[in-house]
């Protein structure tokens, strides 16, 4: 199978299957020196891993990640970089059913018209659990951010009808520590109280009616420099949209103002430079989202994407079976009815390593870059 690795400078390739012996991501290009251990990785993982609250599927996972190489003493060696997390807890009995029908919603049919065969215990590669071998590679990929001064703030914006109203200038302006705090104030990690009751209650009533919902997770990274990204093909932009849409639940991706951009005027859009109190530029608005021209402009990085409903739903849909009958089905297992909150650290993950993949990229753009890494050097 094609197309499980993303990167070069910072390449990762997932692998393993839902219900196999486990799953996994090998770094390649991870720089030596970085301090890494076990317990920051799986910090990342345990925002995503299942059972954690009503609203997430009951498979119970510890998710415990085992750094197989890469790292020795603490640090990284320079070499790859090869994390797994075991697989203790499949029913594989529990997807039986489904492998003579075509699930509505999932990539069953694709997969069969691809490979003419599928691994139908819980969509193998298709399914939520590859995106561990992600935040595994993304945790290292923020924590190598975090050593230059780069941050970021991953929320749930919305669940289905319930949205939060501060916008993100509102939540950066928070005071140091307060936006962090509040994101992880609750499970479904939603910055604001009064939402996040409401999603409850819109989740609740979901679940009632053996349904599922959807959402939207939005993004703000906080001190990237000017300069990061590429004018054409690797737009900074470019890149965080194809890692985002990546993500199998993923369905839309903005950056900045998004599609409202395209009901405003060019003047109302536009974002004023103006002279700082240091003898640099900064920008009177934030319109662009961070990003002019496809490279950073070092505003806060602002961007969103839309989460679909989870497609397993208990409620009869219709399908066809392997033989080409017109069937109705009502899927069973353990499936969450809601993926927007363990898809945070998701976002998060694939936008660290977009950043962190770029980053490494700039190094060799500039004459005065080169200079300052090798111009000390005596052979």
């Amino acid at each position: 199978m094609a197309g499980s690795s993303l990167g070069k400078q910072f390449g990762i390739t997932t692998w393993g299957e839902s219900h196999g012996a486990g799953v996994g991501v090998v770094i390649d290009g991870c720089p030596a020196g970085l301090p890494l251990c076990a317990e920051e990785i799986q910090a990342f993982l345990d925002r995503r891993k299942p059972g954690a609250s009503r609203y997430a599927t009951p498979r119970k996972e510890e998710d415990q990640v085992q750094i197989l190489s890469g790292v020795f003493e603490g640090k990284t060696t320079g070499t790859p970089i090869a994390l797994m997390v075991e697989n203790h807890n499949q029913h594989s009995k529990d997807y039986k059913e489904i492998a003579s029908y075509y699930r509505p919603g999932h990539a069953d049919y694709t997969y069969d018209g691809k490979y003419g065969f599928r691994d139908y215990r819980g969509g193998g590669r298709s399914s939520g659990r590859e995106t561990i071998g992600r935040v595994a590679a993304g945790a290292v990929a923020a924590k190598l951010l975090a050593e230059i001064g780069i941050s970021f703030y991953t929320y749930t914006k919305a669940i289905g009808t319930v949205s939060i109203s501060k916008t993100p200038e509102e939540l950066l302006a928070l005071p140091t520590g307060e936006l962090k705090k509040a994101i992880f104030a609750n499970p479904l990690y939603m910055p604001e109280v009064s939402a996040e009751k409401a999603a409850r209650a819109y989740l609740d009533d979901c679940i009632k009616r053996q349904d599922s919902a959807g959402g939207v997770i939005e993004g703000l990274i906080t001190g990237l420099p000017v300069g990061i990204g590429n004018p054409v093909f690797d737009k900074l932009d470019a890149n965080l949209a194809k890692a985002m849409l990546s993500i199998g639940a993923v369905k839309g991706f903005e950056i900045g103002d998004g599609f409202l951009a395209a009901a405003a005027t060019g003047q109302a859009n536009n974002d004023g430079f103006a002279a700082d109190n240091r003898g640099g530029v900064k920008k009177n608005a934030n319109h662009a989202g961070g990003v002019l021209g496809g490279i950073s402009d070092g505003s806060p990085l602002i961007f969103r994407v839309a989460v679909k409903p989870t497609p397993s739903v208990s409620a009869l849909q219709s399908t066809v079976n392997k033989e080409g009958e017109n069937v109705t089905v009502s899927i069973h297992g353990r499936h969450d009815p809601v993926i927007v909150p363990r898809a945070v650290v998701v976002v998060e993950a694939m936008a660290a390593l977009t950043i962190v993949e770029l980053l490494l990229d700039n190094l060799g753009s500039r004459m005065d870059y080169v200079r300052q890494i090798y111009g000390g050097l005596r052979v």
